[in-house]
């Protein structure tokens, strides 16, 4: 319930920022044309996601004759979710990880690397699978539609200010530095606050995928293992699409510490961990 309220609380700070900004823009028919602009595009985006992020990681579709033992593990936590039986998909890539995707349950995607398949025990991988599913279940990827129009929206105003100039509320033009200020903080801003609603989302999704599993231990252990082996090996596609790091059960990327920290799109490893154990006690 916590992590529910901080998602509402997250969703509208990146709505007010928004309106923040179309304010400093000064003029209506601009903030209207930049929010048609950024739906428009997340629209496409909310559509066609699912089959542009699974052809961009060359993931293969399998089915209970290629590949039985996963397949049928997919359906039997499916079931016990309450979900239609999603796709599901293996990535040929040696870096432990997994993902969901899709618009809703009736049109959803797993999809899990041959990394994980070969580094996990069975147990491990229906942690993993259900962690997935919850994500289905709560419906993540449309909160992250919603919060990606937004912060397409904050982006097209403070570059669309930096370039045209904003107004105050008298209709003279602001500083011109501020102008600039606001062109490069506001997206910064409206990431940070995208990054939060993400690891929130990972939070009940590990609580959701320890309820459907009925072993908050498996997904622990998964957990630990991945981030003991994923480090050190890349996903290059990853690399080349940071933007869909946040769909992972763990972040792909190379590089944490520091100021990478604040745009972290999950949370920390050894929390998860944490929680999970509290709920198996």
């Amino acid at each position: 319930m916590f992590n529910l309220m901080k998602t509402a609380l997250l969703m509208a700070a990146i709505t007010a920022l928004f309106v923040l900004i179309g304010g400093m823009v000064g003029g209506q028919a601009g903030m209207l044309l930049a929010l048609l602009f950024a739906g428009g595009m997340n629209v496409f985006a909310y559509w066609n996601s699912d089959k542009m992020v699974l052809r961009m990681y060359n993931a293969r579709q399998i089915d209970a004759h290629s590949a039985p033992e996963f397949y049928g593990m997919i359906a039997e936590l499916a079931q016990k979710a309450g979900l239609p039986m999603p796709k599901v998909y293996i990535i040929d890539e040696a870096q432990p990880n997994a993902f969901a995707t899709g618009r809703n349950p009736e049109h959803a995607a797993v999809a899990a690397t041959t990394g994980i398949l070969r580094l996990l025990t069975p147990r491990e991988i229906r942690g993993v699978m259900a962690h997935e599913l919850a994500h289905v279940q709560h419906r993540d990827i449309l909160i992250s539609t919603i919060s990606a129009t937004m912060a397409g929206a904050i982006s097209a105003l403070a570059n669309f200010a930096m370039f045209f100039g904003g107004r105050d509320e008298n209709g003279q033009p602001v500083n011109p530095i501020a102008g600039i200020a606001l062109a490069l903080l506001a997206p910064i801003a409206a990431s940070l606050i995208q990054m939060a609603i993400s690891r929130s989302r990972e939070f009940e999704a590990d609580a959701g995928g320890a309820r459907i599993s009925g072993d908050p231990h498996a997904l622990a252990d998964a957990l630990a293992k991945i981030e003991a082996y994923a480090r050190g090996i890349p996903m290059h596609t990853a690399e080349a699409h940071p933007e869909t790091a946040q769909m992972m059960i763990m972040n792909p990327l190379a590089g944490a510490g520091g100021l990478a920290d604040l745009f972290r799109t999950h949370p920390r490893t050894d929390e998860r961990i944490a929680r999970l154990r509290a709920m198996a006690r």
